[in-house]
């Protein structure tokens, strides 16, 4: 269930991007996996796909960077780097 809150949350934050930037939907977004987040880019992939069914986020290129750093201050977190949007 966690990984369902973080997606819920990840969704709600790319929803509104799209939205503040009157676009269509996001053609490619960038994500940051802290070292201690407890997910790997594979199994981050899998919740993403899940959870982005039917959003502006579907079929969106997804661009993952694990950390390998534990000592980052956000070592714990999953972080939206950047997002690019079609009008």
């Amino acid at each position: 269930m966690h990984e369902q809150s973080l997606m819920n949350d990840l969704m709600a934050k790319i929803e509104a991007i799209v939205v503040e930037n009157k676009a269509r939907r996001a053609v490619s977004i960038d994500v940051w996996l802290g070292a201690l987040s407890h997910m790997s880019p594979d199994h981050f992939r899998e919740h993403y796909e899940e959870s982005s069914q039917g959003t502006v986020a579907e079929d969106a290129t997804l661009n993952i960077t694990l950390s390998e750093d534990i000592n980052d201050p956000n070592a714990q977190q999953i972080l939206l780097r950047n997002i690019e949007v079609e009008d």
